[in-house]
C-alpha cells in the first residue's frame, strides 16, 4: 500500500531531510585526502545526536543482509556502487567517494546521497558525476502528478545509457516515509506513459547509480552489504527525496 502523505507529514519529513543535507555537507567538508571512513561515520552520528534525530540505516537488516547495518553512513569509494560500510580506510587522492546518509524525525525519514571526488580528479570521473547528478534532476523534474513511474526511469536512463554508462542491475529508488524503504519501487529505467500513475502526497527516493564502462552488473563485497562493479570500473551514486505535490516536486533532502 501507498500512502499519500499530508501536508502536516510533509512538513516533518522536510525537518528530517534538513538533518540528512546538514550531515551530509559536513561530511563532503570533512572528506580530504587522509580521512579515514570511521571518521567520517563517527562525524555523521555526532551531527544526528545534535539534532535529536535517528539513523535510518544502523541496525536496519534487510532479508539480503547476512547482518544488520553497523553503521550511519554508506561510504562507497571508487568501484563500490552503493551500501559500503565505513572501514578504517582512508582517503587517497583522486578517490571518488559516494555517501548515502538517512535519518529519522518523529518516525518519518529522509534519504539522500551525494558523490564527489577527493582531492585531484580524473576529469573522466567528474563527468560520471555530473552526469548522474543531470539524471537525478531529469528524474525529479518527471515526479508530477498525473506523469507515471516509467516517465522517471525514462528520464533518468535515457542520460545514462546516452552518455555509455551501466545502470546498476536491480536497483533503484523507492518511497519514503514511516519507514525508509516503502512501495513504490522506483525504476532507473522505463518506458514513457507506463507504470504507476503518480499522485500528490507521494514520497519518492529517487537515485541514479551510474557505472562507467556500459556494465550493469555488480558483486558482494566479503561484508555482505557492498555491491561493487564487476569489472573494476568507477560508480557515482546520487539521490534526494522528493514529494509529489500538485505544484510539481518538492525536494525535501536539499538546504
Amino acid at each position: 500500500m501507498i500512502e499519500l502523505k499530508t501536508e502536516n507529514e510533509l512538513a516533518v519529513l522536510r525537518e528530517a531531510g534538513r538533518v540528512v543535507a546538514r550531515v551530509l555537507r559536513a561530511v563532503r567538508e570533512e572528506a580530504k585526502v587522509g580521512t579515514s571512513l570511521l571518521d567520517l561515520d563517527r562525524l555523521a552520528a555526532d551531527l544526528l545526536a545534535d539534532a535529536g534525530a535517528k539513523s535510518s540505516f544502523q541496525h536496519y537488516h534487510p532479508r539480503f543482509a547476512p547482518s544488520p547495518y553497523p553503521a550511519v553512513l554508506c561510504t562507497s569509494v571508487n568501484d563500490a556502487v552503493v551500501h559500503g560500510v565505513p572501514t578504517g580506510y582512508r582517503l587517497a587522492d583522486g578517490d571518488l567517494l559516494s555517501v548515502d546518509f538517512g535519518a529519522s524525525v518523529d518516525g518519518w525519514h529522509g534519504d539522500a546521497a551525494i558523490s564527489f571526488v577527493v582531492g585531484e580528479a580524473d576529469p573522466a570521473d567528474l563527468d560520471l558525476i555530473a552526469t548522474t547528478e543531470r539524471a537525478l534532476r531529469a528524474g525529479i523534474a518527471q515526479a508530477r502528478p498525473g506523469n507515471r513511474l516509467g516517465d522517471v526511469g525514462h528520464a533518468i536512463g535515457a542520460i545514462g545509457r546516452g552518455a555509455g554508462y551501466g545502470l546498476l542491475a536491480d536497483h533503484g529508488g523507492h518511497g519514503v516515509g514511516r519507514a525508509m524503504h516503502e512501495a513504490p519501487h522506483v525504476p532507473n529505467e522505463g518506458r514513457q506513459g507506463e507504470g504507476l500513475r503518480l499522485r500528490p502526497g507521494m514520497v519518492l527516493a529517487i537515485e541514479p547509480m551510474f557505472l562507467r564502462g556500459g556494465n550493469d552488473d555488480y558483486r558482494h563485497g566479503e561484508d555482505g552489504w557492498t555491491l561493487y562493479t564487476v569489472n573494476g570500473t568507477r560508480a557515482a551514486h546520487v539521490e534526494h527525496t522528493i514529494a509529489v505535490t500538485a505544484d510539481g516536486p518538492r525536494i525535501l533532502t536539499e538546504l
